[in-house]
């Protein structure tokens, strides 16, 4: 089902999309591939808004900044300086988080209008990204297909071809908040992660560590707390299906994340930035994704894509109740 949101300030109409199945409502915008809202029910059957979001589209325009709810690209995270060399030649992206390039930098996936096709219990957004956009090589066909199965959970499903070489790395940016309102502070948390990457102060991976010891072990479920921004290495590794590597749970409401991927990384975010009228820590972002700066670090996992190749990534999040 789908119906008009709104229209941008060039008259472009933005449409909002409904998928319902198995007691779960999720709803997408065509701008931004943006997921607005996923309504799931708690342990005794009420259902809540469990991701941050606004009402109407001007919240999302006039905001950008946290990136609620969007498709992420073409390149998710932070590429250092900028920029980043690909078979001899290095190419300049835009400047938009200090001296680095955030998720696609100053108008990446997250602003631009998408073309939305219903398929069976889901919708399929695509979009064409021109050869220099952002800085970035190559003329890339995108798709991301938001599927609810028939247990009711979200499966994001990402394709792109390029007709030359280039980089992508694409993600979903919602912030989970499963009591519903208030903050997720209180939210536990797992990860299946040995290993994370620090980071500098412009937030870069140095290298690889180990969890043992330090406030990143999330290996046994506890509380997420606050002050991460940080890449974790998956233990999994690459794969060709989606696997289970986070959970996340709320005692009040009962109510359970599972988060399963293809990806090689996740960025926990604790939303310490999120401006008003949200407070720091009413969401947490857990982000399926290759490593920060991988373009300039050949020892993490390639996100070079070349022409005759498809980048394929799924994502699924499952509902539950405890």
């Amino acid at each position: 089902m789908s119906e008009h949101f709104g229209t941008l300030s060039d008259g472009t109409p933005i449409e909002r999309w409904t998928l319902e199945r198995a007691g779960v409502r999720v709803r997408i915008l065509s701008y931004g591939g943006i997921v607005q809202s996923v309504q799931v029910p708690d342990r005794q059957g009420q259902a809540a808004d469990v991701v941050l979001g606004f009402a109407d589209l001007d919240g999302y325009v006039e905001r950008p900044g946290p990136y609620f709810g969007a498709l992420v690209g073409r390149y998710a995270n932070r590429i250092a300086g900028g920029r980043f060399p690909l078979d001899g030649r290095a190419y300049e992206l835009a400047r938009n988080n200090g001296p680095n390039s955030l998720h696609g930098g100053e108008r990446g996936f997250d602003k631009r209008v998408w073309e939305v096709t219903p398929v069976e219990h889901g919708v399929r957004l695509s979009r064409v990204s021109p050869h220099g956009e952002e800085g970035f090589p190559g003329r890339l066909e995108v798709s991301a297909t938001y599927r609810l199965d028939a247990t009711g959970a979200l499966r994001i499903s990402y394709e792109a071809v390029t007709d030359a070489p280039t980089v992508v790395n694409l993600t979903n940016h919602s912030y989970w908040n499963l009591s519903g309102t208030g903050t997720a502070g209180g939210h536990a948390l797992r990860i299946a992660a040995e290993r994370y990457t620090p980071v500098d102060a412009d937030l870069i991976p140095t290298g690889i560590a180990s969890v043992e010891g330090t406030r990143f072990d999330f290996r046994t479920e506890r509380k997420a707390g606050a002050g991460y921004d940080h890449n974790f290495v998956l233990d999994k590794g690459v794969t060709g299906t989606p696997e289970e590597v986070a959970e996340l749970y709320d005692p009040a409401s009962g109510r359970v994340l599972t988060v399963s991927t293809t990806e090689p990384g996740l960025q926990l975010y604790t939303a310490d930035h999120l401006g008003e009228p949200f407070a720091p820590g009413d969401g947490i972002a857990l982000e399926t994704q290759a490593f920060p700066d991988s373009p300039n670090r050949p020892e993490f996992p390639s996100t070079v894509l070349r022409p005759g190749e498809v980048y394929r990534s799924e994502t699924v999040y499952g509902f539950s109740n405890r």
